[in-house]
C-alpha cells in the first residue's frame, strides 16, 4: 500500500472516530447494528478461536477486516456475526509483507490468532534422485505459524502505528518445556514484545468448546480405536479454559486497547484436571466403555512418532505427547495477587470475565457421541420400555 493510499484511509478514519466521539461514543440501536467507532484486523481468524472472536467484535458493531488465505467457503461462517458492510475478506499471504499489510490497512486494534497445532507436510518428490523417490515436505513450521508471522505482523503495527497488537501465544510457553509447539509459542511471545513492546499478550490454556481438540479427541478415539492411551496413567494436569470466555476477554482489550498495553493476560479455567479425570467425565457423558491402556511416555513418544507420518491430519504426533506429558496450568492464587505494577500478570478476574464451567457446555457437544443419541434414555420416546 502507498503512504499516500495509507494515509488518506486514515485521515477518513480519524474524521469517523471524531465523529463518533462528539456524539457520544456507540452509535446505532445497539447490538451488531451499531457502529463502535473501532476497527480491527483479525489474522487466523478462520480457525477455532477465530470464529467466536468474530461473535463478540460482531456484536457491538466493530468493523472487522479478516485476513484471508482461502476460498469463500472457508470464512462465510463468520459473516453472519456482523451487520452488512461491518466485515471485510482480505487475500493475504503470510510470507508476503505486502499483502498482510493490507489486511491492517486503517486498523485501530490488531489480533494476531494464527497457529497450527501440528506441522503440515505434503509428499513430493526426491530433488536429488536419489533414494527414497518421495519425502515429505513441511508447509508451515512451527517457527513460521508461531515466530515468523507473528514477528512480521508486530514490526508492520509498529510501522502503521496501530493502536495495540493483541496476540494470543499459549499457557505452555514455558522455558522448561520439551515440546517444539510450546517453545515456539515461547519464542513467538519474544519476538512480538521485541518488535512491538506495546503488545497485550494472551496466553490460554486448553480451549475446550464445540469444536476443540481435547474433549472431542477423547470422545473420537474412545468411539473407533480399540483402546484409549493414557500417557503416564494421565497424571499430568491441565487447567481448560471455555473458548468464549477467552474471546470475550479479547472483545473487552479491543474497547479499551491503552489500559492493557504492554500486558501479559493468562487465561485459565476454575478448575484443575489430570487427563484421566478429563478422560472419565468424557466417557461419562458419552456412556462409551473404551477400553484404557496405561502407556509409557517413551512408547506413546515412538507411537506418535509413527501416527505423524499419515498424508492427512494425524489424530496423534510426538509433540503432542511431549505437551500432554506435561502439566498445562496456571501459576498458583498467590503467585497472581502477590504481584504489582505494570508487570503484574493479569488474569480473567481482572478483566471481569466470568470462568465457565467444563461441566456447564459439555453435554451440549459430547452428546452426540452416545449410541442413539441422548434420547434413547428417554423412556417411551424411541419405544415402551
Amino acid at each position: 500500500m502507498s503512504a499516500i493510499r495509507r494515509t488518506g484511509i486514515r485521515k477518513a478514519a480519524a474524521l469517523t472516530s471524531k465523529f463518533v466521539e462528539r456524539i457520544g461514543g456507540e452509535v446505532g440501536p445497539g447490538g451488531r447494528s451499531s457502529v463502535s467507532g473501532r476497527t480491527v484486523a483479525v489474522f487466523g481468524g478462520t480457525g477455532f478461536l477465530g470464529r467466536y472472536v468474530a461473535f463478540e467484535l460482531g456484536q457491538n458493531g466493530t468493523k472487522t477486516y479478516f485476513g484471508n488465505r482461502g476460498c469463500e467457503m472457508e470464512h462465510r461462517h463468520l459473516k453472519p456475526n456482523f451487520d452488512l458492510g461491518m466485515c471485510k475478506f482480505v487475500f493475504y499471504g503470510p510470507r508476503d509483507r505486502d499483502s498482510m499489510a493490507e489486511v491492517i490497512s486503517d486498523a485501530d486494534v490488531v489480533i494476531n490468532l494464527v497457529g497450527k497445532h501440528y506441522e503440515t507436510k505434503t509428499l513430493t518428490t526426491n530433488p536429488t534422485g536419489k533414494f527414497p523417490p518421495l519425502l515429505y515436505k513441511t508447509n508451515y513450521s512451527y517457527q513460521e505459524a508461531h515466530v515468523d508471522i507473528p514477528r512480521t505482523i508486530a514490526e508492520l503495527c509498529a510501522e502503521m502505528q496501530v493502536d495495540n497488537l493483541i496476540h494470543v501465544s499459549s499457557l505452555a510457553a514455558k522455558e522448561d518445556t520439551k515440546s517444539r509447539w510450546a517453545r515456539s509459542k515461547l519464542d513467538g511471545e519474544n519476538a512480538v514484545k521485541e518488535a512491538y513492546p506495546w503488545a497485550t499478550v494472551l496466553r490460554p490454556a486448553q480451549l475446550f468448546g464445540p469444536e476443540d481438540r481435547l474433549l472431542n479427541w477423547f470422545a473420537r478415539i474412545a468411539g473407533s480405536c480399540p483402546f484409549v492411551p493414557m500417557i503416564d496413567d494421565g497424571r499430568a494436569l491441565l487447567q481448560p479454559v471455555y473458548m468464549g470466555d477467552v474471546a470475550e476477554a479479547i472483545r473487552k482489550i479491543v474497547e479499551e486497547p491503552d489500559k492493557f498495553e504492554g500486558r501479559t493476560i493468562d487465561c485459565f479455567g476454575s478448575q484443575d484436571f489430570t487427563y484421566r479425570e478429563i478422560f472419565e467425565f468424557v466417557i461419562d457423558i458419552t456412556k462409551q466403555e473404551p477400553k484404557v491402556v496405561n502407556v509409557p511416555l517413551d512408547i506413546m513418544k515412538l507411537l506418535g512418532s509413527v501416527i505423524e507420518l499419515a498424508p492427512t491430519q494425524p489424530i496423534l504426533t510426538k509433540d503432542h505427547v511431549e505437551l500432554w506429558a506435561e502439566d498445562y496450568v496456571a501459576q498458583t492464587p498467590e503467585f497472581y495477587e502477590n504481584q504489582i505494577g505494570k508487570d503484574k500478570i493479569l488474569t480473567l478476574a481482572d478483566l471481569d470475565v466470568k470462568q465457565t464451567p467444563i461441566e456447564k457446555v459439555a453435554f451440549g457437544y459430547l452428546h452426540r457421541f452416545r449410541a442413539g443419541g441422548h434420547f434413547v434414555t428417554n423412556t417411551g420416546y424411541h419405544h415402551d420400555v
